[in-house]
């Protein structure tokens, strides 16, 4: 805990280090001074105390491995350099103090953490999820003040939801232990908070990768202890972007979408006595699609073909940038975005096929960027966002094409930042 002032020093005078550390390119360093400044500014205006910490969560984007975590399987993902920011100091008396940026202020108390649920869908629910979760797994809790802020845009596929649980679980860490948290069961916890919380059954590919950091390959054959290994490639160094970009479709009512695909892959998966796809054999579930047609629909085989495809795209995709062949890596990249496409189907809801933004950015991106470029659906789907990889030489006629599409700032060119749910000072 060092005061605010102080912190404001270090900050005007010696995080350039720091910064570049953090968000990659010296580009965003005098963007990230004026955001840190402002939040501090923000938190004493709202808050008595003036001796702070500053923790902050990266957002994330998945590389490889569409719908894939919540069946035990295998994914690619990276966290990205978009944050949630948290400006906190700890409270004596059990309150705990939220505000976010463009929200009303939370306030619950530690005292209770009982699951409400009429709660359900709420922020105070993910809250009071991670604090129960990590009070029953034997860590310290305690209250605290918070002002945050996040430039993870909300509802685009970036996680900005798992960025903001991570950065709370990262809060207690800090204050509360020693910043002796590890990075996976923040993760896990967050994943709890939100699936028996919040009421969504999210799997737990995003707080993970916004928890870890870096570009990881994660194996969730043991959710409990999920395997969890650093890509030997340092992706900023190759001669693509990676671009996201923000079709501007709603995620409202799309719950039921995003449930519908474990629920149809464990349809098939219990056909064969097994829980989850990745405890079926995929030469078993071949011979026997005859017989799964009459006990299953028809999307829900369509599905299973994508998640066994997608395990091996994932493996490919790995080894692809271990040798740092960028173009066999490209090549399961489209090979993802086509299956997703096709086979789980989550580029548009079936319950409103009029509205269709991810096909369509889908469409004008490969008619953009013909040679110069790959490009898939990005994230959970149905609406949001895709993801491109684009030659550098190329990322301003696409993001300027984005733009006009889609309107002005949809396009993020992003850089994969090492570091996961951090304290900053």
């Amino acid at each position: 805990m060092i005061l605010s002032s102080t912190a404001k020093d270090f900050l005007n005078n010696e995080a350039k280090i720091l910064f570049h550390d953090i968000y990659i390119t010296d580009a965003l360093i005098k963007k990230q001074q004026e955001r840190y400044l402002s939040a501090i500014k923000a938190f004493e205006q709202n808050f008595d105390e003036r001796h702070i910490s500053i923790y902050n969560a990266p957002g994330r984007s998945e590389i490889c491995g569409n719908h894939t975590d919540h069946q035990h399987g295998t994914v690619l993902a990276a966290s990205i350099n978009l944050d949630t920011l948290a400006i906190t100091a700890p409270r004596e008396d059990g309150v705990i103090e939220i505000l976010s940026e463009g929200y009303p202020k939370l306030q619950l108390t530690t005292d209770n953490l009982s699951m409400i649920e009429e709660e359900k869908g709420t922020t105070a629910s993910l809250v009071k999820g991670i604090l129960n979760r990590l009070q029953e797994l034997g860590y310290h809790i305690g209250g605290f003040a918070a002002y945050i802020t996040s430039d993870v845009p909300a509802g685009a596929g970036l996680s900005s939801s798992a960025a903001f649980e991570v950065v709370i679980g990262t809060i207690i860490s800090g204050l509360y232990n020693h910043m002796e948290i590890d990075s996976v069961t923040i993760a896990q916890v967050s994943q709890y908070a939100e699936n028996v919380y919040f009421g969504k059954p999210c799997g737990l590919m995003d707080q993970m990768a916004c928890s870890y950091g870096g570009l990881i390959h994660i194996d969730f054959e043991n959710p409990e202890n999920p395997l969890v290994t650093r890509a030997r490639s340092n992706f900023n160094h190759l001669p693509y972007s990676l671009c996201i970009v923000n079709t501007r479709g709603s995620h409202a009512d799309l719950t039921d979408d995003y449930a519908q695909i474990p629920k149809d892959m464990k349809a098939i998966a219990n056909y064969f006595n097994a829980d989850f796809l990745r405890q079926v054999n995929p030469t078993n579930f071949f011979a026997e699609i005859p017989k799964l047609r009459k006990a299953c629909d028809d999307r829900a085989i369509l599905r299973a073909f994508h998640f066994f495809d997608e395990q091996q795209r994932v493996e490919m995709a790995n080894k692809a940038l271990e040798k740092t062949d960028f173009n066999y890596f490209l090549n399961y990249v489209r090979q993802s975005g086509l299956s997703s496409f096709q086979y789980l189907q989550n580029v548009y809801s079936p319950n409103d096929p009029t509205h269709q933004s991810i096909s369509i950015a889908l469409a004008t991106s490969e008619h953009i960027l013909k040679n110069h470029g790959v490009c898939r659906v990005h994230g959970g789907g149905f609406a949001g966002t895709i993801q491109a990889f684009v030659e550098d030489d190329f990322v301003s006629t696409y993001q300027e094409e984005m733009d006009r599409i889609f309107g002005d700032g949809s396009c993020y060119v992003l850089k994969i930042r090492p570091s996961g749910g951090i304290q900053v000072i």
